[in-house]
């Protein structure tokens, strides 16, 4: 005669399994570390995002990236102080005091940057490139491109501000850099209080 109760315990022991699968399952919750404790700058679950912008030029692209394409050209164009502390500009390896980029990357008319691992805090694998891209004899555009893990940023809507933050950042710089390569001359630097290229990035 079958057993009511040793169905019902075999339920719950298949229950309780599936229980515990589905807890092994899922990921831990983030651990908050201790005051003054190391902190890693692995990210376990990142998030990474792109930002491309470009801007059309009435130049062609050689004569754009002559203008505005050596590694320190930076600091004219987002009217900051820049340097090369590291290396020599335009070469592999070069490091510019802007955010302690290394230049990583490069083509007759393009550069990509990252930047250094930093202790105590979590990398976001921060990288630019930008590039003077031809589209006639006479006329190109420069193609300016971020990409980030943005995961350590509080919520969504502390994503959507730093990207916008950075659209607005970096569109101004392609403005610049526009200005120059036509030949003119930049409109006065805004007030020094503001953010710098790649700040509030994680890094």
């Amino acid at each position: 005669m079958p057993n009511p109760f040793r169905k019902t315990a075999a339920g719950c022991a298949l229950a309780v399994i599936g229980l515990v699968s589905v807890a092994a399952a899922q990921p831990p919750a983030p651990e908050t570390p201790p005051p003054g404790a190391a902190v890693s700058p692995v990210v376990a679950n990142p998030t990474y995002i792109s930002i491309p912008l470009e801007i059309m030029v009435n130049r062609p692209a050689a004569e754009v990236w002559k203008r505005v394409g050596k590694y320190c050209d930076i600091g004219e164009w987002f009217q900051i102080p820049c340097t090369i502390t590291s290396g020599k500009d335009g070469e592999f390896g070069a490091v510019r005091s802007i955010g302690g980029e290394i230049l990583v990357g490069k083509t007759e008319l393009s550069y990509t940057y990252t930047q250094t691992v930093k202790a105590g805090r979590p990398y976001n694998l921060y990288h630019g490139t930008l590039e003077a891209r031809p589209v006639t004899d006479t006329t190109s555009k420069l193609v300016y491109t971020l990409v980030f893990d943005n995961s350590m940023l509080a919520d969504d809507a502390a994503r959507d501000r730093d990207k916008a933050q950075k659209t607005a950042q970096f569109t101004r710089a392609l403005q610049n850099m526009k200005i120059l390569a036509e030949g003119g001359t930049l409109p006065p630097a805004p007030p020094r209080g503001g953010a710098r290229p790649g700040a509030g990035r994680g890094n």
